[in-house]
């Protein structure tokens, strides 16, 4: 059963350092596209966007990416769309760790997978 701290173990604000802390660890090149990627943390996922992607559970959904692929990007895609962003859900990521050192580990590794997103690779062609 996963570690369900009686008190909130890491403060929002705490878990926002963890995420940009995750993102400075990139290394370069992939920093350097983080840089054109709005990044928000969250403390649940939408309950609209959990119905779009029909998953049963918010504790399925650690981050997500939305936006257009590198892969996909175009000179004649239309302009004024808003930029890509990631988006890192708090409370699921909480519920899953059961020390501190996970909650890092896996922020990082959300903010990896859903990097990931961007660059065009599917979640079976994920590293995390």
């Amino acid at each position: 059963m996963a570690y369900r701290p009686r008190h909130d173990p890491i403060s929002p604000e705490a878990f926002a350092q963890l995420v940009q802390q995750a993102i400075a660890d990139l290394p370069p090149p992939y920093a350097k596209l983080m840089e054109s990627i709005a990044v928000v943390v969250e403390e649940e996922p939408p309950a609209e966007v959990l119905r779009d992607l029909e998953m049963d559970s918010e504790d399925d959904l650690l981050g997500l990416y939305q936006g257009h692929s590198l892969a996909d990007e175009s000179f004649f895609r239309p302009g004024g769309e808003p930029p890509p962003q990631i988006s890192i859900y708090r409370g699921p990521i909480l519920r899953l760790c059961e020390t501190p050192e996970e909650v890092i580990q896996e922020v990082y590794d959300t903010v990896v997978h859903e990097l990931g997103h961007h660059v065009g690779l599917g979640d079976e062609e994920m590293p995390y």
